[in-house]
């Protein structure tokens, strides 16, 4: 079985420790305001083309599992 590649990493030398897609310099959270701000995954792709469809698709999965733990 392959190790799965980290989705979202944290390290104080990158954004002051802000949580951001692995490799890239882009904020998890700039993902989430796309989201709330009625824009699509796509436009969010478009304008981070860093941030691959698979790593935003994680991350939202990452999220989902959180909330319904907490929720459950």
């Amino acid at each position: 079985m392959t190790p799965r590649k980290p989705v979202i990493e944290r390290s104080p030398n990158i954004l002051s420790g802000t949580p951001v897609f692995a490799g890239t310099r882009v904020p998890v959270k700039t993902l989430i305001d796309y989201l709330e701000a009625g824009d699509r995954l796509e436009d969010f792709l478009q304008d981070f083309p860093t941030v691959t469809r698979e790593q935003a698709v994680a991350a939202l999965e990452i999220a989902k599992k959180a909330l319904l733990q907490v929720a459950g």
